[in-house]
């Protein structure tokens, strides 16, 4: 299956070098380049990507109004492009449904597998910041209260194991190495807990995950 893409950044040479190693791949289409967030959701409906590669900060429309809109009514998956500063940029989009965060100084190559496995279902973290992310962003809410989301009890004993390898940040490989199980079977269980939390990705189930070990 080609993996369709849109790629919203507001600087066009940075459109054009992601598109430049995206598009050699030949599993891998951009269908579609947004310069500001309202084009980004317009081509999300229209074109129907499997990925849409978000920068945050753009006129008009920023990259976390965008992923929320587009995650909200399941247009795509989003992927955040970051320079990773662990500041409330990188908080409120992950609270919008981000799939997960690559950064700007990533390799192409890291970049590809970034996008594959975000199609696939796998919640992206860049190596670099993947449990910062989800520890810092925890950390941040450690002073408020937070409630236990109402769908927690609804878990199975599975489904509570499967939420914790997400708040340890691991893919669904991982998961499945760890609980002895097919990845299929993982892909299952992460959908059923994000009904039953829910919650948007599978990043904001590693904060849920984190949450609850920090009570």
């Amino acid at each position: 299956m080609t993996i369709r893409v849109v790629i919203a950044d507001d600087h066009a040479a940075i459109r054009a070098g992601l598109r430049m190693i995206l598009d050699v791949e030949d599993d891998i289409e951009v269908v579609g380049e947004a310069a500001d967030g309202d084009v980004a959701v317009a081509q999300a409906k229209a074109l129907r990507p499997q990925v849409v590669l978000m920068d945050v900060r753009m006129p008009g429309m920023d990259g976390i109004a965008a992923t929320e809109r587009i995650t909200a009514d399941d247009l795509a998956k989003v992927l955040i492009l970051t320079t990773f500063d662990l500041d409330e940029y990188v908080f409120r989009t992950l609270r919008a449904g981000a799939s997960g965060f690559v950064l700007k100084s990533t390799s192409g190559r890291a970049l590809v597998e970034a996008v594959r496995a975000v199609a696939a279902g796998d919640g992206v973290l860049a190596p670099e910041v993947t449990r910062a992310v989800i520890s810092a962003f925890a950390s941040a809410n450690q002073a408020v209260a937070q409630p236990a989301p109402a769908g927690l009890d609804e878990l199975t004993d599975r489904e509570r194991e499967v939420l914790d390898c997400l708040g340890d940040g691991l893919s669904n490989a991982q998961i499945a190495g760890r609980l002895f199980i097919g990845e299929t079977t993982v892909k299952t269980h992460v959908s059923r807990v994000l009904t039953k939390l829910g919650v948007r990705s599978r990043v904001q189930a590693a904060i849920v995950a984190r949450e609850i070990r920090d009570r």
